[in-house]
């Protein structure tokens, strides 16, 4: 009979359907595959489980900013190679890959916006940019971001998403903890108010420094927080670490965090902190 003979011809094909790449998006929380449109109104997050994916800085400055603009400042700073460093990369080249990747010149965005009508000065992170790493540059620009606020009596808001200070820069690099501090002091001395807020992940020294000085520091949802990652702590002290180490909730727990905020109430959050802390 027909119906229990197989084909031999194979599929026409004419009949084979391309689908085209990133249409669709596996979450690596949950395994649920979502349609990428979907996923872009949400915001880049997961609608079963709510897992927050990295995204841009271009993204939170669309998700943060009136109509998404920033007013850039200093985009034409550029890092050096003081020290002529190469690993598997020549430093130069590696700054050339990851300017063609992030589409950034540096780690960092700066310049200034408006939330909802208010005037700020507002720096942003960038991890595909050699991993939101903190070179001499991006602590300028920080500093810069700083600056501004005080000359122009404007709030500060910092988006931090960073792997730590950049080691093809050595000690230049860890010295803008120390810079980006002090300047912040003045900041404060000025009665000026500054919010940080802390993405997947903050970590090393970027943490220790300007991202955990804020008068309020609010997180997305688990995000990776700390200076050294989980697996270098359990190595060094040889125990297991507690459930949910080093995540948002487990620093809101512990009174480290103000706040933890859900990205799609980012925006209305920050809002009503700089009319609080600004008198408007």
């Amino acid at each position: 009979m027909e119906w229990f003979r197989k084909s031999k011809t194979g599929l026409d094909a004419q009949q084979k359907v391309n689908i085209p790449e990133g249409l669709w998006t596996k979450c690596p929380s949950c395994g649920e595959i979502v349609y990428s449109k979907k996923m872009e109104d949400l915001l880049w997050v997961c609608p079963s489980c709510s897992y927050h994916f990295r995204i841009s800085s271009r993204k939170y400055i669309q998700i943060i900013l009136d109509d998404g603009r920033l007013e850039e400042f200093d985009g034409n700073l550029f890092s050096a190679d003081p020290l002529k460093f190469k690993d598997s990369k020549k430093y130069p080249d590696r700054l050339k890959a990851a300017n063609a990747k992030a589409g950034n010149t540096e780690g960092l965005i700066a310049g200034l916006g408006e939330v909802n009508a208010i005037p700020v000065s507002f720096a942003i992170m960038d991890f595909a940019f050699i991993g939101g790493s903190m070179g001499s540059v991006v602590g300028e620009k920080v500093a810069r971001a700083i600056e501004r606020a005080i000359e122009r009596h404007l709030p500060l808001i910092v988006v931090s998403c960073s792997g730590g200070a950049r080691m093809q820069e050595g000690i230049l690099s860890l010295m803008q903890m120390a810079k980006t501090s002090g300047l912040l002091a003045r900041l404060a001395q000025q009665g000026l108010p500054y919010i940080s807020v802390l993405t997947n992940p903050t970590t090393a020294g970027v943490m220790a420094s300007y991202a955990s000085l804020g008068d309020v520091i609010i997180a997305e949802p688990k995000a990776l927080l700390g200076f050294a990652g989980p697996r270098v702590i359990r190595q060094t002290i040889g125990q297991d670490l507690p459930e949910g180490f080093q995540s948002s909730e487990f620093f809101r727990e512990k009174g480290f965090l103000d706040k933890v905020v859900e990205r799609k109430d980012l925006r209305s959050t920050l809002t009503l902190l700089l009319q609080y802390m600004t008198g408007r």
